[in-house]
C-alpha cells in the first residue's frame, strides 16, 4: 500500500490492496499513440474502452467561465451516464479557440466513434496543455486508426502516460476492493501538477471499475468523492478550463453495488481514499514544490471557515514561508485578516503541527526550534480557530517555489 497511499492524510480501508497499475478492470482496453501534439514521438493521445454491453458512467467538469472545447462538447453531445470511451490528449488544450475549437474536439470525438465502431454520444473527448493554440484534430483522428486495433487491458499505464503535461509524478494505479458481495476492480489515470484551485483543479482523472452500478449511484459516489479530494487542493489558486473527471463501470465482476447497502460504504470509502491520494499527489507534483501542507479551519459559520482556508492556501507569502520551512506564523494571520475584512476583529488561534503559537489572535511563547523542525517536514498541518462551533473546512496545498516560477514562465518556450 505504501507504493501509492503516501500521505498521512488518506487513511486507506483494511478492504483495499494494491494490484499491477497496468492492467485494467474487466471488461476495459487502452492504449496510447503519438499524433505529434507534443514532440514528435511522445505519447500525447490515449484511447480508453469499456467493451461491456451494460456500460454505466458519471462525469464532473469544471465550473469555469471559460470552459475548453472538450468541456462543452461532453456536456452538450455525449451522453453522460454511458460513456463507452475516451479519448483524451497532451500538449494542447484546445481552450479559448472558439468554434473552430468545438469543431477540432468533434472531429477527435467522430475519429475515435468511427475507430471503435461506437455513436458519437458514447465518446468523452478530454484535453490538457497550452490554452489558445488550434488542437490538430484530423492528426489526432488519423492516429487514432492505427491505434484502435492494438487497445489492450494491460496498457493502462501507456494510457496515463499520453495525459500527462509537467506532471512529475506517475499517478496511475490499479486496486482490489474486498466487498461484502465479492472482490471487484478500481483502477485510475490522472494528470495534474499546475493551475490547481479549489473547486476543482486542472486535472484529468478517469476512473474504471468492473462493479454493477446503477448511473444514480455512480453519479452519487462520484460526487462525493471528487467533493472530497479534487474540490479540496489548490497548488496557485488558478481555475482550470479543461477539469475532467469521469468514472466508467464495466459490471464486468457480476458483483452488484445495491444503493445503501453495505458493499455501497465498502466501494465509496475505497473510491474516497483513491481519489483522495491522487489529489495529493498533484499537489505533491505542484511544478516544482519541496513540501505540501494542510490548513484545518474551525469556526461557527461555513463561508467564514472555508473563505479562511482558502485564502490561507492561496496567499504567496503562506507558500513562499511553507518552501522555506519558516514557521512564521504571522503570514497564516495576515491572510485570515486579509479573508475575514470588513469584519469586527476575530480572536483566532493558530497552531502548526499541534504547537499552539497564537491564541485569541495574540503570539504565544514557542520552542522555535521544535517549529522549525515540525515545518521542515514534507507534509505540514496548520490549524486555525475562528471561535465557535458547527463549521470546518480545510484545504491541501503546495507550497510556491523557484522551479513554480520557471516552469510557467517557460512554459509555451
Amino acid at each position: 500500500m505504501s507504493l501509492f497511499f503516501v500521505s498521512r492524510w488518506v487513511n486507506p480501508p483494511p478492504t483495499i490492496s494494491l494490484a499491477d497499475a497496468s492492467v485494467l478492470p474487466a471488461g476495459f482496453v487502452a492504449g496510447a499513440a503519438s499524433a505529434a501534439v507534443k514532440a514528435a514521438g511522445r505519447l500525447d493521445v490515449g484511447v480508453l474502452h469499456c467493451l461491456a454491453p451494460e456500460v454505466v458512467s458519471a462525469a464532473r467538469f469544471c465550473d469555469s467561465g471559460a470552459p475548453a472545447a472538450p468541456v462543452l462538447l461532453c456536456q452538450t453531445e455525449c451522453d453522460l451516464s454511458r460513456i463507452r470511451a475516451v479519448v483524451a490528449n497532451s500538449g494542447n488544450a484546445n481552450a479559448a479557440t472558439g468554434e473552430a475549437g468545438i469543431a477540432q474536439a468533434r472531429v477527435m470525438q467522430n475519429g475515435a466513434a468511427k475507430a471503435l465502431g461506437l455513436e458519437p454520444s458514447e465518446v468523452a473527448v478530454a484535453s490538457t496543455g497550452v490554452i489558445g493554440v488550434q488542437l490538430p484534430g484530423e492528426r489526432i483522428a488519423q492516429s487514432l486508426v492505427g491505434l484502435a486495433p492494438t487497445l489492450d487491458p494491460a496498457k493502462a499505464g501507456d494510457f496515463a502516460a499520453a495525459i500527462r503535461t509537467t506532471d512529475a509524478i506517475e499517478k496511475h494505479v490499479s486496486l482490489k476492493v474486498a466487498l461484502p458481495s465479492g472482490t471487484v476492480a478500481l483502477s485510475a489515470q490522472a494528470k495534474g501538477a499546475g493551475m490547481i484551485s479549489p473547486h476543482f483543479a486542472t486535472l484529468l482523472c478517469f476512473v474504471e471499475t468492473d462493479a454493477k452500478l446503477s448511473p444514480a449511484l455512480a453519479d452519487r459516489l462520484l460526487a462525493a468523492a471528487v467533493k472530497r479530494s479534487f474540490d479540496l487542493v489548490s497548488v496557485d489558486g488558478q481555475l482550470s478550463t479543461n477539469d475532467t473527471v469521469l468514472l466508467l463501470g464495466s459490471g464486468a465482476s457480476a458483483v452488484e453495488v445495491a444503493d445503501g447497502s453495505d458493499d455501497e460504504a465498502a466501494f465509496a470509502a475505497a473510491l474516497d481514499a483513491l481519489l483522495l491520494q491522487l489529489a495529493l499527489l498533484m499537489v505533491k507534483d505542484g511544478e516544482g514544490a519541496l513540501r505540501i501542507a494542510r490548513v484545518e479551519v474551525r469556526g461557527q459559520d461555513t463561508n467564514d471557515t472555508e473563505t479562511a482556508a482558502r485564502s490561507i492556501a492561496n496567499s504567496p507569502l503562506v507558500k513562499a514561508a511553507l518552501f522555506g520551512g519558516d514557521p512564521n506564523w504571522g503570514r497564516i494571520a495576515q491572510a485570515i485578516g486579509g479573508a475575514l475584512r470588513g469584519r469586527p476583529p476575530v480572536a483566532f488561534d493558530i497552531a502548526i503541527e499541534g504547537v499552539p503559537v497564537c491564541a485569541g489572535g495574540a503570539a504565544l511563547d514557542v520552542d522555535l526550534a521544535r517549529l522549525e523542525r515540525a515545518v521542515s517536514r514534507d507534509e505540514v498541518e496548520y490549524s486555525v480557530a475562528l471561535g465557535g462551533t458547527g463549521a470546518v473546512s480545510h484545504v491541501y496545498f503546495s507550497d510556491l517555489s523557484y522551479d513554480y516560477v520557471k516552469i510557467n514562465a517557460e512554459y509555451t518556450t
